[in-house]
């Protein structure tokens, strides 16, 4: 693959990872994605020099040009992410079809998948952090959207139902012992999206792994006491984080951990 189509790949990543910031955003305030992107702060509007992803905030010094309060970091470290995994998922999915299926239908399918995902799994990442909320009117449509996608790449349609079954289960099991305590009902919704997104058993071991990822991230911060056992723990920036993991590498993962058992 080209640097030219690299390059390309990572403005478009930049700009879907300005897109993603201004949803959260609008979502959070019930505002309508549509109409110009205003400053939090000040609520002027940004004229569209000021609003090219990344290099507007590095030329701008992360301050808004009207009321010179600072730009959240979390505006660049989006689009940068975004372009990054942008970029690695294209590379990834070139390296697994070769140079002669670069042009086919099936892999502009998967590499739209692939992006939907990351997209759809950034999102989720950041409302849940920030708000403790995974909503519907994200994962609801991901799930039909990624459905479609995969049936679409030859996925077998009992094998995605059965995954989206066991991931929205999982949860839902869990909601319904602890009565909601434990987990929230956005976590079902997400189990169900990470079993038709991965299918079966990669989305198994996605679960698998992001229990593991929360474990290393909050049992430090229990022992330094900044987190109680009953505090609130966004699970959807695991889940989301092992969702991508396994998109990438999951199998390789997996295969390297039952290797482990093999003499």
């Amino acid at each position: 693959m080209s640097c030219f189509i690299i390059f390309i790949i990572f403005i478009l990543g930049l700009s879907i990872g300005s897109f993603i910031n201004c949803l959260i955003w609008r979502l959070h305030k019930k505002k309508t994605i549509l109409g110009r992107s205003i400053c939090p702060k000040c609520k002027n509007k940004i004229f569209w020099y000021d609003n090219i992803p990344l290099f507007s905030f590095l030329f701008l010094r992360g301050k808004c040009r009207k009321c010179r309060k600072k730009i959240s970091w979390q505006y660049p470290l989006v689009e940068l992410i975004t372009g990054i995994l942008f970029v690695m998922a294209a590379l990834i999915n070139y390296q697994l079809l070769g140079l002669e299926n670069l042009v086919t239908f099936n892999f502009f399918l998967l590499i739209l998948k692939s992006w939907f995902l990351i997209a759809i799994m950034i999102i989720i990442f950041i409302y849940d952090l920030k708000y403790y909320l995974i909503l519907d009117i994200i994962a609801l449509p991901a799930c039909i959207i990624i459905f479609i996608l995969n049936l679409f790449l030859g996925f077998s349609l009992w094998n995605l139902l059965i995954s989206g079954i066991i991931g929205g289960s999982f949860f839902l099991l869990q909601f319904l012992v602890s009565k909601g305590k434990w987990i929230g009902g956005g976590d079902i919704r997400l189990g169900l999206l990470m079993g038709l997104s991965l299918s079966w058993p990669m989305s198994i071991f996605a679960i698998f792994l992001a229990y593991i990822i929360g474990s290393i991230v909050v049992l430090p911060l229990l022992i330094l006491k900044k987190k109680k056992l009953k505090s609130e723990i966004p699970l959807g920036v695991f889940l989301s984080t092992a969702t991508i993991i396994t998109l990438f590498w999951g199998e390789q993962i997996l295969n390297w951990y039952l290797n482990l058992f093999i003499f």
